[in-house]
């Protein structure tokens, strides 16, 4: 059955901008109508938009679905203001592991991540490890500790951090590698609570108007969960994985799903270059604010991450790698350098924060795509000018990716934050810190740019640009409805997506 959808402001991203009208078939776009068409001449069903927007679905350029399944099962950390609200939140758990997601120490009103001596108050018989809202550190209890293998004597893992206190016993804080090592030893739940889960998390994404999602680290487990909701028809959206390189050789020398098999493919590989600068662990040229020599610090040398990168050469695959620092973002172009253009299929800029613009020609260069994480401007903007004093007002770069003819991208790195496009686009128009504080205002670009990096340079990115991002004839009916046109309103935040199209059929309504 056809699908004619009319009598709204439906938003090509093509030239011209606007059509009258759109013909849905079989899942594609058939026809595009740039003049006033007579709707009883269709043998179709009629979808009157009633003057609401009909525009391209978007497309998550980073994100970790499966992570976000898992962050459903645990306690959420996320809206505690307090180390007193945190332990009052854990204590609600009746899990064997108490796992909580999502503070952040910035917002506490004590400005510290919690100790393990704050988490024994909650319980010391059960292990607790709590997750930061970065994904970068956490806090372990001492029955997590004593469980995770941790002591006195124990020394920094590679590329991360335990923390101690004066006299060298352990805090409890964990950072980067030695939060992920601990994080991957938590017992596993059941198929069935992460199925439910995993349907709860795609149910997100589609309210906020995705049709196509990233799972931006897969790890060995990961990718059997997603295997098997795509192999049982459980997968709506289209989900592209990247496989963590580091430490999943299995899967790497075994790769499956190269294209998409019932919603599923892996899209290629993941590499992490440093930290978070809101944790101060992301790798700065220069130090951190109020700090003498404290830079952060890198996960690899430049030789580790030449003979890692060699491995997706070989294999044929994409990149994607995370930089926050200028340091990391710097490493990341220097080893890619050292290949061949063409051996390089679009590498990915995860985040790049503080990208430098004097970087920007080396990036065109090499055909980087920078997919900046731009809410950071909002969410933790005011914490980065505490951080990071003038360099905070160029994050995100946007701006400059644009007068120097890259193409970009935007993301939200859920669970980190919720999945929301228009907030997103809201930030990058604006940069407002939650303090009011403009970040950058010759950063800022427009709507239209703005909404592009979440839809057709998205597809670009995946390398699926003849196939999504825009309303062309041919491409994919992957669409949303919207209650306002977002290029005619100043409150782009608080627009309302009211139907989700994955491949021609409704799959949320509000």
């Amino acid at each position: 059955m056809k699908t004619l959808y009319y009598n709204g402001d439906i938003l090509t991203l093509e030239e011209p901008l606007y059509a009258k009208a759109i013909l849905i078939n079989n899942g594609k776009i058939e026809k595009v109508f740039y003049n006033d068409v007579d709707i009883n001449n269709f043998n179709a069903e009629l979808v009157d938009l009633k003057g609401n927007t009909l525009m391209p679905g978007f497309i998550d350029a980073h994100s970790h679905i499966s992570a976000l399944a898992t962050a459903l099962g645990l306690v959420d950390l996320s809206v505690c203001t307090s180390i007193e609200q945190i332990q009052e939140k854990l204590k609600s758990s009746n899990s064997k592991w108490i796992i909580g997601f999502g503070y952040d120490n910035n917002l506490l009103t004590q400005k510290r991540h919690p100790s393990k001596v704050d988490l024994d108050k909650v319980s010391k018989e059960y292990p607790i490890l709590i997750a930061h809202i970065s994904g970068h550190m956490g806090v372990a209890n001492s029955k997590a500790l004593e469980i995770l293998g941790f002591t006195k004597e124990s020394l920094n893992p590679e590329g991360g951090k335990l923390g101690r206190d004066e006299n060298g016993e352990l805090t409890g804080y964990l950072e980067e590698t030695a939060f992920y090592e601990s994080s991957s030893k938590i017992p596993e739940t059941s198929m069935e609570e992460k199925l439910e889960n995993y349907k709860k998390a795609e149910q997100i994404y589609l309210s906020y108007g995705i049709t196509t999602a990233q799972d931006g680290l897969t790890k060995a487990d990961d990718f059997e969960l997603l295997k098997y909701v795509s192999k049982h028809n459980i997968m709506q959206i289209d989900v592209v994985s990247y496989i963590d390189l580091k430490n999943n050789e299995k899967l790497i020398e075994n790769l499956e799903y190269e294209n998409y098999n019932k919603h599923y493919k892996i899209g290629g590989f993941k590499l992490i270059l440093d930290g978070s600068p809101q944790g101060k662990t992301a790798w700065l040229k220069d130090p951190y604010e109020n700090e003498k020599e404290y830079k952060g610090y890198p996960i690899y040398s430049n030789e580790e991450l030449k003979k890692l990168v060699e491995i997706a050469v070989k294999k044929n695959k994409q990149l994607i790698i995370h930089c926050n620092g200028d340091s990391a973002c710097n490493q990341m172009i220097e080893v890619l350098e050292k290949f061949p253009k063409d051996k390089l299929f679009r590498p990915v800029m995860i985040h790049a924060q503080l990208l430098p613009k004097e970087l920007m020609s080396k990036v065109k260069q090499l055909g980087i795509i920078p997919s900046f994480f731009v809410a950071h401007t909002f969410y933790f903007g005011d914490t980065h000018i505490k951080n990071l004093g003038s360099r905070a007002y160029n994050i995100s770069p946007a701006n400059s990716a644009l007068k120097n003819n890259i193409l970009f991208t935007f993301h939200q790195d859920t669970p980190v934050i919720k999945p929301n496009m228009f907030e997103t686009i809201w930030c990058a128009v604006n940069r407002l810190t939650r303090n009011n504080i403009t970040l950058g205002e010759d950063e800022k670009i427009s709507v239209l740019d703005a909404i592009k990096a979440v839809t057709i340079n998205s597809a670009y990115q995946y390398g699926e640009e003849k196939e999504k991002g825009s309303l062309a004839e041919g491409k994919r009916a992957d669409l949303i409805v919207v209650d306002k046109n977002p290029l005619k309103v100043k409150d782009i935040k608080e627009i309302k997506v009211l139907q989700t199209i994955k491949d021609g059929k409704v799959l949320y309504k509000n």
